[in-house]
């Protein structure tokens, strides 16, 4: 025989139910919210000075604060640790730092950068600097005079997948992930990829065609050698490095008279086509 249950919907009732409704989940928000605080500090990388303080300091402070500074009567140089901590920063301490009391200062004669330079930091940029300052102000050497340090190779489970040791660190990254490797591509879409990525020109129906018959073990290294032996392989490497030194062939119309800067554009190409050292 089954029973019926009698709920109590009287209002007094209902009202006390969502207080302690509400009670249990302000006290689980308390248990758990540091808990999500710790993680999501775990997660967030520290501020690395080279990639993201560095530059800030070279558009808005170093013209003054920089290897120029004796030209601008003060010894403070922003860019090198020994100069900046202890004087202008202290580490852990951004309330107690000069550096910040200058940039978020509202009288315009202690500011920095001086209101007349048009420099003034963002909210974003006082912020970042803040946090790094409150990280230890460390000023993390720049990676191209980092002594290189050979890695752990990652184990991998698929052995059959690896072509070379590069191979490994890829797929280590894809099963770290939980995610399955790309099948492989169809001769056509490979050669377009290589091509493209080595010359900056798409392959010829011609060159589509010999690679597609050309079933032997070795045929994308011969594509390989072919295209790095191209004069295009070194236009192509060239793009970003002339681009990177802000080259170009022309003045504007109004003052394009005779150009020879074509010369370093040339050198820096045969440069790549001869495998020339760094």
């Amino acid at each position: 025989m089954s029973q019926s249950v009698v709920i109590d919907r009287s209002p007094g009732v209902i009202c006390r139910s969502h207080v302690v409704t509400s009670a249990v989940c302000v006290a689980m928000t308390l248990l758990t919210g540091p808990v999500r605080a710790a993680d999501k500090l775990e997660k967030e990388p520290r501020i690395d000075f080279s990639r993201t303080i560095r530059p800030l300091l070279a558009n808005k402070c170093l013209k003054c604060h920089g290897p120029g500074a004796s030209e601008h009567d003060t010894d403070l140089r922003l860019d090198l640790a020994k100069n900046a901590v202890g004087t202008a920063i202290v580490p852990g301490r951004p309330d107690q730092s000069e550096l910040m009391k200058r940039v978020t200062s509202r009288d315009p004669l202690k500011r920095m950068p001086p209101p007349e330079s048009k420099l003034e930091l963002t909210d974003q940029e006082v912020q970042l600097l803040k946090a790094w300052i409150s990280e230890g102000a460390d000023y993390t050497v720049h990676w191209s005079f980092v002594p290189p340090v050979r890695p752990t190779v990652p184990k991998v489970k698929r052995d059959g997948w690896i072509l070379n040791t590069i191979d490994r660190f890829v797929l280590g990254s894809i099963e770290k992930a939980g995610l399955e490797p790309s099948p492989p591509a169809e001769r056509k879409t490979l050669i377009r990829r290589l091509t493209l990525d080595l010359t900056g020109l798409p392959p010829t129906p011609a060159e589509i065609d010999r690679f597609v018959a050309d079933q032997s073990p070795r045929a994308y290294e011969r594509v390989v050698d072919r295209l790095l032996s191209s004069q295009h392989y070194g236009e192509r490497m060239a793009q970003t490095w002339l681009d990177l030194a802000r080259f170009g062939d022309t003045n504007g119309y109004e003052n394009d008279s005779n150009r020879s800067m074509w010369l370093y554009r040339d050198w820096v190409i045969n440069a790549f086509n001869t495998n020339m050292p760094f």
